[in-house]
């Protein structure tokens, strides 16, 4: 394949990938679990180590199908806060390596090794060193590819896995991506690759000789389009630095099993209690709250809403999200809830909001003084106990009553 003016004359980009995140973090902390099958998470399974895959174990999946599938496998229960400190260590190591790192989420992120030869070596060098670094500072197995493009880069690091290197040479794309099969492409889901298949088109390199013209036909313009040139190894997306994200977002598996009203809001209340910190903390502002639910049959639904100023406050937060539950509920009461997420989008910084006049807020009463938003100051105090002596140093009321296994009160509307 000939190199384009303008293409990198190395595999330079590399997307490095955690193998079974969370369930390396449990076998790096619980040494007897090394080399056994693990679920992460009960009700649905979180992760699954690759002793688990091995035999069809994989995410999401419900945890009575997994453990009839893996009956020797250990199920954990999910500790986030050592999953993201683990995170965080993984991406001190990146960052490290190299200043351009294009975190994708918390386990993986694209590097661009462009430049360093001199200073660092090849990017094979470079991508080796990454995963002795990660495997020594950090404990954990993690897979590099090392391709031109990020596309290629992350095909390269999912044919390499588990905990393996490979690259694909400048010159070497379409005889490395022609022979796989289509599912490796983005974008290509189970009802894609169901109608590829039934046109005869089972690997990229069948994309590819289809044409453009066909796919598009087949597919639809966007999707054909997107798929062939993909197929043509097409991708000249940079690594970006610096870009901050559009949203954040948290979510709870909670199984199959029936589940009451004040659980599920119970749930709720520790997820906004966490992304209100996490939106203080990145100093954002958001707009809109999304809440996720999952239902029984793994369908699932969303609904949204906006306030009319942006926000950081916990408590409008949680009234916004207590609403959205309360319109989900009828839904909840006849297809249960196997899991509850909540988005925060519409992300601004604080800086770059106008502030507005508080007309015809918090009106003052007759002969008195406006009443003060201590909405704010509850939200810094807590923080800053939270910062100085850990998350669960100041915890709701209503949440001890679930810390201690005993039955939650229902939670006001």
């Amino acid at each position: 394949m000939r190199v384009e003016r303008g293409a990198r004359e190395q595999a330079s980009i590399l997307h490095a990938d955690l193998d079974s995140f969370y369930a390396s973090v449990e076998q790096r902390d619980h040494p007897e679990l090394r080399g056994r099958p693990v679920l992460v998470g009960g009700g649905v399974v979180l992760a699954a180590s690759y002793e688990a895959k091995a035999v069809g174990v994989r995410s999401p999946m419900p945890g009575h199908e997994a453990r009839r599938l893996c009956p020797a496998a250990v199920t954990m229960p999910p500790r986030f806060d050592a999953y993201m400190d683990a995170s965080r260590a993984v991406f001190d190591v990146f960052h490290d390596i190299t200043p351009l790192v294009e975190g994708i989420s918390v386990d993986e992120a694209f590097l661009d090794a462009a430049g360093l030869r001199r200073i660092s070596g090849s990017p094979v060098q470079i991508a080796e060193r990454l995963r002795r670094r990660v495997r020594t500072e950090v404990g954990l197995p993690i897979t590099v590819g090392a391709a031109s493009s990020k596309f290629l880069a992350k095909v390269a690091s999912a044919v390499g896995k588990p905990d393996g290197l490979l690259e694909v040479p400048v010159g070497g794309e379409l005889a490395f991506l022609h022979p796989l099969p289509v599912g490796r492409l983005w974008g290509v889901g189970a009802k894609t690759q169901a109608r590829l298949h039934d046109a005869g088109i089972r690997t990229v390199g069948q994309i590819a000789e289809t044409g453009e013209d066909r796919m598009r036909s087949l597919l639809g313009k966007g999707a054909g389009r997107h798929l062939y040139a993909l197929s043509m190894a097409r991708d000249p997306r940079r690594v970006e630095t610096g870009r901050r994200r559009r949203s954040i977002g948290a979510q709870r598996a909670l199984g199959r099993r029936i589940k009451d009203r004040s659980e599920i809001e119970l749930t709720l209340l520790a997820i906004v209690d966490r992304l209100g910190l996490r939106l203080r903390t990145s100093e954002r502002l958001t707009r809109t709250v999304v809440l996720r639910v999952r239902f029984n049959d793994f369908e699932s639904v969303t609904r949204s809403r906006s306030v009319a100023e942006p926000t950081d406050s916990t408590e409008v937060v949680l009234t916004v999200a207590r609403g959205l539950l309360a319109d989900a509920m009828p839904l909840i009461r006849d297809r249960g809830c196997s899991l509850i997420g909540l988005s925060l989008t519409n992300l601004a910084g604080r800086g770059a909001v106008q502030l507005t006049l508080p007309f015809d807020e918090n009106p003052a009463p007759p002969g008195g003084t406006l009443a003060p938003d201590t909405s704010t100051d509850l939200d810094a105090a807590v923080d800053r106990l939270r910062g100085r002596f850990g998350r669960d140093a100041v915890t709701r009321g209503a949440l001890l009553y679930r810390n201690h296994g005993a039955d939650a009160p229902m939670l006001p509307d």
